[in-house]
């Protein structure tokens, strides 16, 4: 719970900000929720944001858009076209990813349960009451023909424009989508393909930090495979 005083209002402002169109709680009874931080004070990510240090509604809000993009990323995940790579022939390592759908910030389906701001840092927990159609998505993404993977990826160390919190964030996340569809192929794979494709999504809420100056983020995913086209195809 968020600590009185002051601090009383940002928990005002997250609630109202999810309950502004009623829903009753357990509305659905498949419920899927993961936890949130966001640091108050700036800290060394490549850029210092101009908005540091945030205000508790601003703090708020960002965890919130965040939460949202870790559950549209849990329950309708993305689609997948990868070139592994060989550096031997010269081949560049290419993961294209697209959003298959998204939960949008204020969606009534996601409530706050929990809230604290300690040592200059918002946490949230954060609950996603599933519909029927989002129900069978994430049966799907929990059936035997489905991988499971893990993996950090890294933000970059240098850029020469921002691309926004939550983009640079996005970036490690990608990254680390890279990373674990390497390591899995590695592990199940002889011979190493050239080129595959799928679907993947969060097995769960990510873990971010910073790492050497960047984000860094370590995630767990689910990946189906839909084709792997090897080397002597070309």
């Amino acid at each position: 719970m968020v600590r009185a005083g002051a601090f009383s209002f940002l928990f005002i402002f997250v609630i109202f900000a999810l309950s502004a169109q009623g829903l009753e709680w357990g509305s659905h009874p498949y419920v899927i929720r993961g936890e949130v931080f966001v640091d108050i004070e700036p800290i060394y990510a490549g850029f210092i944001d101009e908005e540091y240090p945030l205000d508790f509604p601003t703090a708020s809000r960002r965890a919130l858009e965040e939460a949202a993009l870790f559950f549209s990323a849990m329950i309708y995940g993305w689609s997948f076209n990868y070139e592994v790579g060989e550096r031997a022939r010269q081949i560049d390592e290419i993961l294209e990813l697209e959003s298959l759908g998204s939960v949008q910030f204020g969606d009534p389906a996601m409530r706050v349960t929990d809230s604290e701001i300690r040592d200059m840092r918002l946490r949230i927990w954060a609950d996603y009451h599933l519909n029927d159609n989002q129900q069978r998505r994430m049966n799907i993404w929990r059936t035997g023909m489905i991988r499971n993977a893990q993996a950090v990826g890294y933000g970059p160390s240098h850029l020469d424009e921002y691309p926004g919190w939550l983009a640079l964030k996005k970036t490690a996340l990608d990254d680390a989508a890279r990373s674990a569809l390497r390591f899995m192929l590695r592990g199940s794979e002889r011979n190493r393909p050239k080129e595959v494709t799928g679907f993947i999504s969060l097995a769960s809420f990510p873990r971010y930090y910073i790492d050497g100056g960047r984000w860094a983020v370590s995630a767990r995913f689910r990946v189906q495979i839909t084709e792997i086209i090897p080397f002597s195809a070309y």
